[in-house]
């Protein structure tokens, strides 16, 4: 039987995301046996490796034959990377070897893609159109659905990295009901027994019925009940500053929040280390750690490999499909 093929990206080259995943591979007994594919440039293996006076041996020859590491080569930018700080360069190969590990993924040669943390400014200097990975995968699968898990606590984003301004015209019947169904869909292709789904309101106390804002009353409310009438397990609008205490540590519960922070903030509070960014709707899977790119600790050897470890193993897990969390 074939091991499952797991692309790895390493996100920004100045930031953690080689850190954590030269770390996580150099624990190899702590992860699933796979085939994992490195995206990358030999230079950079080396710089990274003399930074952090990493032994990067165990890496080009694992000792365990369940286990294999291979390299599949991304062309370096053609100026030096920054470490530490965003810049064209770094936004220019974490694209690159992005792009090129979704391609693979499309064309059915990985069965997941795990990203390093990427640089958003980065991207920007490189003159790269989309915000983050999600937005890229938006516009090959509008879809798409950035959702983050952990044992705790578990969230779905309606919305995903956009100004706060501009959340609240998108939040339409229309639009709650095809994301509500979308959602669904894309939990119920996997084995997870997700039962129910908590909606967190747009405003203090969900609206206060109608008294801090109507979107609960006017376009919320009336989506959920129809969404309810077709069969979908949710419940809401709750006022957004519980929501996710309500949720937290039933496994079996996703909360829906209409906008980035109204979700990250709590879960990354009680799941900072092992969380997992999971992007639902794709064809293949698409994991990432749940932090950033740090580049304040950037090449101190100070990085956890924790999330970079839990984005591996989920990757595993829905390979297999399968919601032991015993890896």
């Amino acid at each position: 039987m074939s091991l499952p093929r797991i692309g790895l990206c390493l996100g920004d080259p100045g930031g953690i995301g080689p850190e954590v995943t030269f770390k996580a591979l150099l624990n190899l007994t702590s992860l699933p046996s796979a085939e994992y594919i490195i995206f990358t440039y030999p230079e950079l293996i080396d710089f990274w490796s003399n930074q952090l006076n990493l032994d990067i041996n165990p890496l080009l020859s694992p000792s365990n034959t369940s286990q294999k590491i291979t390299f599949t080569p991304v062309s370096p930018p053609q100026t030096k990377i920054s470490l530490g700080q965003p810049s064209a360069a770094n936004g220019d190969f974490s694209f690159r070897a992005f792009t090129q590990a979704i391609e693979q993924a499309r064309q059915g040669k990985l069965d997941a893609v795990v990203t390093g943390p990427i640089s958003k400014y980065s991207w920007s200097l490189a003159k790269i159109s989309w915000r983050g990975h999600t937005e890229y995968l938006n516009h090959l699968y509008p879809q798409a659905i950035m959702s983050f898990w952990s044992k705790p606590l578990k969230v779905a984003l309606f919305s995903h990295h956009l100004p706060l301004h501009q959340v609240p015209p998108l939040i339409t019947r229309e639009n709650l009901i095809n994301f509500f169904q979308t959602l669904h869909q894309a939990i119920s292709q996997t084995k997870f027994p997700i039962q129910k789904y908590l909606v967190a309101g747009l405003n203090p106390h969900a609206g206060e019925q109608g008294l801090l804002g109507e979107e609960e009353i006017k376009e919320l409310i009336p989506a959920i009940q129809v969404a309810q009438k077709a069969g979908l397990p949710l419940e809401g609008p709750f006022p957004p500053d519980i929501v996710c205490r309500q949720a937290l540590h039933q496994e079996n519960t996703m909360v829906i929040a209409l906008y980035h922070d109204q979700g990250l903030i709590a879960f990354k509070l009680v799941a900072f280390t092992e969380g997992v960014n999971i992007t639902l709707g794709l064809p293949f899977i698409r994991t990432s750690p749940d932090h950033g790119t740090a580049f304040d600790i950037a090449g101190q050897g100070l990085a956890d490999p924790t999330s970079m470890q839990e984005a591996i193993k989920w990757a595993y897990k829905l390979i297999s499909n399968s919601p032991d969390n015993a890896l």
